[in-house]
């Protein structure tokens, strides 16, 4: 295992992160009707930062998505997966909810967290921020908002638009294909950190 984010860096990138969403919620409550707003973290971690970004941001609502059962990949996690709660304290019918999470990268993760969306209301928009962007994806998702963007090499990515995060090109090339990227934030890791493993089976670590 290796450490490509410390501590403080992580800090850097919630706050870019945090600084980006809000831009977007008031120039969408200028330009719209003032629609409330919810920040809706996905365990694990996802959570754990939706929490800390509220801190700064101070949406209308906060919530917690559990997306266990969600999962096309159920099976192969655990015949008894450990399923927690999904805290949803207040209606989503007409709200902009921000989907955050920690590590994008098959996309999977974030079609179980919209599937149990629908499931349980209408909002009005869905965004996605996530803090990585490890790129690899299965699916066509994609985010709204990145902090470090993972997807590609430096020269790949060279030609694209202006986004936060757009600096870790050169860390991009340092992570091999076959290497997981994951975060640990606190309090359910001992520190923040950004860090990459190997790969320990085929599909291991798909968000």
């Amino acid at each position: 295992m290796r450490v490509i984010a410390d501590e403080k860096r992580v800090e850097a990138l919630i706050a870019e992160l945090s600084q980006a969403i809000a831009r977007a919620m008031a120039d969408d409550r200028e330009a719209r009707d003032g629609a409330p707003w919810a920040l809706i973290g996905i365990r694990s971690r996802g959570d754990d930062l939706a929490r800390r970004m509220a801190q700064s941001l101070k949406p209308d609502e906060l919530g917690t998505l559990d997306i266990t059962l969600y999962r096309d990949d159920l099976s192969e996690v655990s015949s008894q997966p450990i399923v927690r709660p999904t805290e949803i304290p207040f209606s989503i019918d007409g709200v902009n909810v921000v989907l955050i999470d920690d590590v994008l990268m098959s996309g999977r993760s974030v079609r179980a967290a919209l599937q149990l969306l629908m499931d349980l209301g209408r909002p009005k928009r869905v965004w996605l921020a996530v803090l990585v962007d490890r790129g690899r994806r299965e699916l066509p998702i994609q985010p709204d908002h990145v902090a470090l963007d993972l997807s590609g090499s430096a020269r790949s990515r060279s030609g694209r638009g202006p986004s936060i995060g757009r600096g870790g090109g050169e860390l991009a090339d340092a992570v091999e294909a076959d290497e997981l990227v994951s975060v640990k934030l606190k309090p359910t890791d001992e520190d923040d950190a950004i860090v990459v493993t190997p790969s320990k089976r085929k599909g291991a670590g798909a968000a």
